[in-house]
């Protein structure tokens, strides 16, 4: 027994020592001038006897890295960037004495244009970067999206869907927020999906997704936060492009960039125009308990006309001091137009014929935003002390008539149920200021902390006047004739503190205080004296929202995530506007402005590893609302219907998340997102809403491949099964796209073809059920469209480079990104 316990510690000893024996490198990769951080830096640890690579590796977004796992022995550090000078350090020595070497900051210098034509940089950038707390994916390497709008881009994001109207989900849920640049928008008015459909998907750089924020980020959102980024030239000297786009249904893009950049000033702009048509049609067929039934198919069609521009400076005073100012301009034109043809049958009050419906409505968007950021970075590397302000405005002038007349059983026009003319005002503000410091306490913690206020004012008028038959005029119709009035202000106070308690183990844990308003005045009149009538609304409390990270490292590029984070779903916009929609008449909505935050919590756990050709990113998540915000329809008499948001008791939903990026071959990969998860709303006594649960799950799949010719193609397929809701399920929906593009010029121009929804499949539909009515609607969201899409490139264009450097990545896994503990 002695001797067997003697073996065994020995090899628990021989183990240890085993292990010791790797150590681990790390550094910060900055511009040398700005020393602004440089993210996805290529890393490469050669052995300096041979020069052969050991190792591999990216800087992530704050430009860190971490190599881990280095066997003793001697080495050199090359870093290459596109647009800078290679670097290669002096001799670095692991050994039993220095096992973890830390390389500081690392700095590398802006290429002029003659040199950086000869530098040899190879590979492209990976369509998915995998973070420590988010997902980002390059839009230049989406080609099915390219002539598209940001709507058509998110609509091929993994675990993204976009419904009809433009509407954005993540996970299943609607309840996500979407910023640009970071922010709040304004441009996008009270309705972000708007925006989305007007903004070219080539003014976009990339769109980042934050399942789980931590408390550093807005609390806001179910779900988490949809970041999109828009473009900002940096790179030297004066540069620039242009693009253009045609497509079928009437579909065209424009899109030009320029920018300057010396070694104290950086200037840029980019104005984007788009005339976008969608052509959709559908069906909406109601059975009312024992009461008859309504049928209904519709043809439709939405154009808008959107002009997009963005002009910045930013001044670097020193290196460490940065002060920029950007504006973005948004103005867009929109006409839609909607025939629908109803069919009622079996109505006990003898109301059995057709009715046709014709409605047209012309709206004028105009918004705009400025931003001014400072940045000051201190002595110590991660010290630094960011600051922003910004201030936009939206206005909205909306226009619409509609006509409805109804027809016997042997088609002779009996009346006119409708004919009436509407106008809408909405004007929008919002303010945005925010400080964020950041202590590094030691190499291995940090703390920071924050302070934000957001205030959104808004101010929404509607006018409508109604045909009187017997006077032959239009006449004031005071029951939707009324203003609405909104203040959303939230004041948040952050504090995170990161740990790097060991080699492999980290954690992070934060907490973010919120003080946030809600007050809405509703201004109608009487019906009866005409006199003015007021219903303010309040809403005010203040919650506190933790979060806590536990990430532990293993050998072979193994690494584990557990986090907790607490949220929540303010609402907001039309949600809260009490006006109501009588849009389709028989089937009327409105917002509640008695509605109460959602409070979620919500836990993941993520699994991340790497191969030679495979990356692997898989997340078990689960989530619980509180006051959950849903659609609720009911009967209001005859043949109409009510849709309106209400708070039921809570929802839970749990699942398993799968995104990985395999390299079959030189020049193809695949990435593929698998997200299923089970959904249980609980019932609601008040609203006689009874539980309902399920399986919903959802798939994306793209495929990008190199072919002869500087030809190079992408498929990209998408598929959402039938969803639970509150009072029924969502039907399911399928569509894949696809592209090619010639590269031509010596590569300073493409030309790209895209088809989107191929076989014509990408339709949204829902199912649902009461004990007043049983009701079923599917409309198409566009249909197939065909793109084409020329694009040049003049001044230090870094394309060519970059695909010079595809080889190399091709035969290596995309890199994670280090935590930032």
């Amino acid at each position: 027994m002695k001797q067997i316990i003697n073996i065994i510690a020995s090899i628990v000893l021989l183990s240890q020592a085993s292990l010791a024996q790797t150590g681990s490198l790390s550094g910060k990769v900055v511009d040398s001038n700005t020393k602004a951080a440089l993210d996805f830096a290529s890393i490469a640890l050669v052995n300096s006897s041979d020069g052969q690579t050991a190792k591999v590796s990216q800087t992530n977004l704050e430009g860190n890295f971490n190599i881990s796992d280095i066997a003793i022995g001697t080495y050199r550090l090359k870093v290459s960037f596109v647009g800078y000078q290679p670097f290669s350090s002096d001799i670095i020595t692991i050994s039993s004495e220095a096992l973890q070497v830390n390389l500081g900051q690392i700095n590398l210098i802006q290429n002029k244009a003659n040199v950086l034509k000869e530098v040899a940089i190879q590979g492209q950038r990976s369509a998915m970067q995998l973070g420590v707390d988010r997902k980002v994916f390059s839009v230049d390497q989406s080609l099915v999206s390219e002539g598209g709008s940001a709507t058509d881009l998110l609509a091929n994001v993994p675990t993204v869907s976009v419904d009809i109207d433009g509407n954005v989900n993540l996970r299943g849920s609607g309840s996500v927020r979407v910023l640009i640049d970071g922010k709040p928008s304004a441009i996008g008015g009270g309705d972000i999906s708007t925006v989305l459909q007007s903004l070219p998907a080539s003014s976009i750089e990339t769109i980042e997704l934050i399942t789980n924020p931590s408390s550093k980020y807005d609390a806001e959102g179910q779900t988490g936060i949809i970041n999109i980024v828009l473009k900002k030239n940096k790179k030297v000297g004066i540069n620039g492009a242009v693009a253009l786009s045609a497509g079928t249904q009437e579909n065209y893009n424009a899109n030009t960039s320029l920018s300057y950049r010396d070694g104290n000033v950086n200037l840029y702009g980019n104005y984007s125009f788009r005339y976008g048509t969608r052509i959709g049609g559908g069906f909406n067929n109601t059975s009312f308990i024992n009461s008859g039934q309504t049928f209904n198919n519709s043809t439709g069609s939405r154009n808008n006309v959107g002009n997009n521009a963005k002009v910045g400076v930013d001044f670097y005073l020193n290196n460490k001091t940065t002060i920029g100012a950007s504006a973005n301009f948004n103005v867009r034109d929109s006409e839609d137009s909607e025939d629908i043809s109803y069919i009622y049958q079996n109505y006990s009050l003898g109301k059995n014929g057709t009715s046709f419906r014709k409605s047209e409505e012309e709206g004028i968007d105009k918004g705009y935003d400025l931003t001014l950021d400072f940045s000051r970075k201190f002595k110590k590397t991660g010290h630094e002390l960011i600051a922003n302000f910004s201030f936009g405005e939206s206005f909205e002038d909306e226009g619409s008539v509609l006509n409805q007349d109804f027809f016997d059983t042997q088609g002779f026009r009996k009346d006119t149920l409708d004919r009436r003319i509407t106008d809408n005002t909405e004007k929008r503000s919002n303010y945005n200021i925010q400080v964020d410091y950041t202590l590094p306490l030691t190499t291995e913690q940090k703390f920071e902390t924050g302070y934000r206020t957001t205030i959104g004012l808004g101010e929404d008028g509607q006018n409508s006047r109604r045909y009187n038959l017997q006077t032959s005029s239009f006449e004031q119709d005071f029951s939707l004739t009324n203003d609405f009035n909104s203040e959303d202000i939230v004041h948040a106070l952050y504090a995170n503190y990161q740990n790097q308690v060991s080699k492999g183990f980290g954690f992070q844990a934060g907490l973010r205080a919120e003080q946030a308003y809600l007050n809405t005045e509703y201004i109608g009149r009487d019906r009866t004296s005409l006199a003015e009538t007021r219903s303010p609304g309040k809403l005010d409390y203040l919650r506190v929202y933790p979060s806590i990270f536990l990430t532990q490292k293993f050998k072979g590029e193994n690494q584990l995530q557990l986090s907790y984070t607490r949220r929540v779903n303010r609402p907001r916009g039309w949600q809260v506007n009490p006006f109501l929609d009588v849009t389709d008449p028989n089937n009327q909505r409105k917002g509640n402005p008695n509605l109460k935050p959602e409070d979620i919590h919500s836990v993941e756990f993520s699994y991340m590893k790497y191969w030679k050709a495979i990356t692997l990113t898989s997340t078990l998540f689960a989530r619980q609302v509180n006051d959950v915000v849903q659609s609720y329809r009911t009967r209001l008499n005859g043949d109409t219907t009510l849709s309106q948001f209400i708070n039921i008791a809570k929802t839970q939903a749990s699942g398993l998340e799968i995104i990985s990026r395999a390299d079959i071959a030189k020049g193809f990969n695949v990435t593929a997102n698998v997200n299923v998860f089970y959904n249980r709303f609980f019932g609601n006594e008040e609203y006689n809403l009874k539980s309902n649960d399920g399986y919903n799950w959802n798939t994306n799949l793209s495929s990008n491949f190199q072919l002869p010719y500087n030809l190079s193609g992408q498929i990209n397929m998408h598929y959402m099964g039938p969803r639970i809701t509150a009072q029924g399920r969502g039907k399911e929906m399928f569509g894949l796209d696809a592209a090619l593009r010639l590269e031509m010029l010596k590569k300073k121009a493409s030309l790209s073809f895209n088809m989107r929804d191929v076989f014509n499949t990408r339709k949204w539909g829902m199912i649902t059920q009461t004990d007043q009515l049983v009701s079923e609607f599917q409309r198409r969201m566009q249909g197939r469209q065909a793109t084409l899409t020329f694009s040049y490139r003049f001044g230090q264009s870094d394309l060519p480079q970059r695909n010079r450097r595809n080889d190399r990545d091709q035969q290596q896994a995309p890199q994670m990104e280090e935590p930032v503990f």
